[in-house]
This record gives C-alpha cells, sequence and structure tokens, in this order.
C-alpha cells in the first residue's frame, strides 16, 4: 500500500479528476491534494491520489528510473555517489564501491559486541529489499530489520474484529486487497477473515480507492456501505476527500470505518524501547512526500538516531545504508535523503490542511507495541456522522481487552524488530501464505510474508 507510481496527466476533467497514463497505462486519478495542476504535469499516485507534483527536471529522472534506465538521482545522492563511487560506470561498479565502503565503515564503529542494527520502516521497503538482493551484500555485522511499516500487519486484532462484524450484519463492505485475508480472533475453521465471509455470500468488495465507495454508496441506496480507511499518511489523505465527498453529497447510507495510522509517534516509541538497539531508520519515501522531513528530525535531535529517506531503487536504499552506517560510525546524526526526486521539507500542503479539517489526532492501539498516544486519526465532529464506529456501536469492540487466545503467532515481535521471521516457530510450517496465521504473512509488504517469497529458509 506504500508505493506510488508517477503518471503524467493527459486529459483534466471538471470533477477533480484527470487522466494519467505511465509507460502507457492510463489511469483515472484524483487531483484534491494537488495544487494548480496542468496538462503535462507528472504526478506521484498513491491508492488512486496525486500526493505530489514534480517539477520538470524531477519528472524526466523519475520517469527514466520508471522504465528501468539509468539516471540521474537527487543532489544529495549525486553528491553521495561522487564522493564514494567517482569511478563508476554502470550499477555493478556502483554496488561494488559501495560494498568497500560499507566494510570500511564497519570497521570503524565503537558498537562492541554487537552488530550494527538497521530498520527499514516501510514494507515496500523490505520487497524491495528482498527482491533486488542487497541483503546478500551487507557484510556480517550489520544488521537489518523491518519494521511497523506495512497498514495492514499493524492494525490491532480488535480493528480486524470490527470489520468482521460489519460484513457479518449485512453491510457492505469495502476495503484494499490486503485486508482481505488478516484472520480474526475466531477459531481457525471459522469464517475468520473477510475473504471467507464474503464466500459465505456477505457483500465484501475490494477497491482500488477510497473515493470508489462514493459511487458504490450512491448505487445502493438501500443498504449501509462502509468504507475501511486503513494506511498511514499516503492513504488517509484519500479517506478525508471520499468523507468530504460524502458529505457535499449528503450520503446517509455511507460510513468510514476509521483505522488510519501515523508513522512518526511510532518511530518515538521504537525509539524509547529499551529492550530495542537500533541505531539507525531508513524512512519512507512516499509518507514524507505529504508530511515533509520535518516531522521526523526529533530522531536525531533527540534519540541521537541515524535516520535517511530513501526511495524503492537498490542505488537509493543502498546509498541510505551507507550514510546511515557512516553517521552511527561517527556519531554525526542527522536526517538525509536519498530519492530520484527531492523530498519536500514541510510535504504536501494540500494534504496536510484536509486531514487537519476531516481527522483529529487521538490515541491508536497498534499490533504488537500496543496504545500510542497520538498515533491514530479519528473523523473530526464536523463529519462525525461518517463514524461507522459510531454509528453501529463498535466502541464496546474497540475498548474490549486484547484477545488472550495464543495461537503462537508473533506478528507483534517481528513488527517491532525483536525477532526475524524465520525465528517464529510457525514461520513457514503452520504460517504459509496459503494458511497465514497472522497478518505478517498475509500482506504483501508483510515481513513474513516477504521472507517466505524470496527467502524460505528458515536460518
Amino acid at each position: 500500500m506504500c508505493l506510488a507510481v508517477p503518471y503524467v496527466i493527459k486529459k483534466i476533467s471538471g470533477n477533480g479528476s484527470a487522466l494519467g497514463v505511465s509507460n502507457g497505462v492510463e489511469l483515472e486519478i484524483r487531483l484534491d491534494l494537488i495544487e494548480n495542476p496542468a496538462l503535462g504535469d507528472t504526478v506521484l499516485v498513491h491508492a488512486g491520489f496525486a500526493i505530489q507534483k514534480l517539477g520538470e527536471k524531477e519528472s524526466a529522472e523519475l520517469m527514466s528510473l520508471w522504465e528501468r534506465k539509468y539516471a540521474k538521482p537527487n543532489r544529495l545522492l549525486r553528491a553521495f555517489m561522487r564522493e564514494f563511487t567517482p569511478n563508476a560506470t554502470t550499477s555493478a561498479d556502483y554496488v561494488e564501491a559501495m560494498r568497500r565502503k560499507l566494510d570500511e565503515l564497519l570497521s570503524k564503529t565503537s558498537k562492541a559486541g554487537r552488530a550494527v542494527t538497521l530498520m527499514e520502516v516501510c514494507g515496500t521497503h523490505t520487497v524491495a529489499i528482498f527482491r533486488s538482493g542487497l541483503r546478500s551484500l551487507l557484510p556480517e555485522g550489520l544488521r537489518l530489520l523491518s519494521g511497523p511499516g506495512c497498514p495492514v500487519c499493524v492494525t490491532d486484532q480488535r480493528e480486524i474484529d470490527m470489520a468482521l462484524s460489519l460484513a457479518e450484519s449485512g453491510r457492505i463492505v469495502l476495503t484494499y486487497g490486503d485486508m482481505m485475508q488478516v484472520p480474526g480472533s475466531g477459531a481457525p475453521d471459522s469464517a475468520n477473515s473477510l475473504a471467507k465471509i464474503k464466500s459465505s455470500g456477505a457483500r465484501v468488495e475490494v477497491v482500488t480507492s477510497a473515493v470508489q465507495s462514493i459511487e458504490i454508496a450512491q448505487n445502493n441506496p438501500g443498504n449501509e456501505v462502509v468504507f475501511l480507511g486503513a494506511g498511514f499518511e499516503t492513504t488517509s489523505p484519500g479517506t478525508a476527500v471520499t468523507l468530504k465527498q460524502a458529505y457535499s453529497h449528503d450520503l446517509r447510507n455511507f460510513s468510514v470505518l476509521c483505522l488510519h495510522k501515523t508513522v512518526p509517534p511510532v518511530m518515538r516509541a521504537l525509539c524509547s524501547n529499551p529492550e530495542l538497539k537500533i541505531d539507525g531508520f531508513i524512512l519512507p519515501g512516499n509518507v514524507t512526500a505529504v508530511t515533509g522531513v520535518q516531522d521526523y528530525t526529533f530522531l536525531a535531535d533527540e534519540f541521537h538516531k541515524a535516520a535517511a529517506v530513501a526511495g524503492f531503487e537498490p542505488e537509493e536504499i543502498l546509498a541510505a545504508i551507507v550514510d546511515l552506517l557512516r553517521q552511527t560510525t561517527t556519531e554525526r546524526f542527522s536526517l538525509s535523503a536519498y530519492r530520484a526526486n527531492d523530498v519536500p521539507k514541510t510535504g504536501n500542503p494540500a494534504a496536510r490542511k484536509i486531514l487537519s479539517e476531516v481527522f483529529e489526532t487521538s490515541d491508536a492501539a497498534w499490533r504488537g507495541l500496543g496504545l500510542i498516544p497520538g498515533s491514530g486519526l479519528r473523523i473530526a465532529n464536523a463529519y462525525s456522522r461518517f463514524d461507522a464506529a459510531e454509528r453501529f456501536g463498535l466502541d464496546a469492540l474497540l475498548n474490549a481487552p486484547p484477545a488472550t487466545k495464543d495461537n503462537g503467532c508473533r506478528c507483534g515481535e517481528v513488527l517491532t524488530g525483536l525477532m526475524t521471521p524465520p525465528e517464529c516457530e510457525l514461520y513457514g510450517t503452520v504460517c504459509t501464505p496459503m494458511n497465514p496465521v497472522g497478518p505478517c504473512m498475509v500482506s504483501s509488504e508483510g515481513a513474513c510474508g516477504v521472507w517466505h517469497r524470496f527467502n524460505r529458509q528458515r536460518t
């Protein structure tokens, strides 16, 4: 759910939508979060919404990368490559030079007796790292963990049970695809996922963009339609736009089960956990396109942690890893960014504005991390009639104590970096993508599922 794709605007409609083209593929996209869009603009599109407009130079570079050609990176990455890989003419030269630099930096670290530990926060980074084989390049003494960057995985079990309750009670439930297979807290042989409930005849439909919910609600006036609003700051603006449209259309049969969470508070929680010895973080590039990098400066300033925003290309991720190790070695901590396009300091003003209008900050429960203050979004009073939890009296489920049944799932420990997927006894045996016990094996960005697809070994 974290991937953003570049599209060129070819046609703009009067209703806030546009026709975008990427590598010959056309897509209807929403422009609600873009200021002054114009024909020919290149925008990053996530879940059907454009979340960032790129300049002419950035557009050319990013479209070239998207077409899998060698392209010039952003200013910081160019300077980084000039410093460390001045003679590299191919990707292989670049990778080998960076590998040598990792060895050199690691030999100078003061982390005696333990590995330098870095965490990639975004699930899409986890996929990119495995798919590109970057883990095989890392020297001994450098450990890479997957963090709580998969929105499906961190959704609390009680929230999953709320969604199942809505589907079982006859409402039309709309969701992003990854949520379909997440098990509920019922018995394994029960209808304990949205997919199983759907197979029993319930109306559960997969959407690719929140705004599709409006048309579905309009076409089903005699049914209650509930959209499951899950995801981080890249996804929540789309839900906010959808809520504003529902308000303007005076839709009486539409509501949102708001499960949205925000990334900075969970980063603070990880840094404050004395059990975790994380030296640096690879931060999600698309989230910062909305929020800006300013929300993450506390990592270096308060907690003295290395931090770098990275794109999803192997060169970008590898540069971020080298820079994180350099910060750790020198103990000069800062926040850097390695993407094909520059990361805005203050993010997307239109997206931030609509988020502050439609949502309020709230405490939220995270799988494996418990209740984290200020890490959730709840629907503001002006739009509260679209709050599914309030409309259908689901607060009792949300406020219920966590399920005490122990099915052996260790998703919580995996999400917080306390263990890797192969260290779970269920991994690859009882728990597989075809028969998932926990959400980390379900999601395409879940650490367990990614490990299983790209690295079947348990060691």
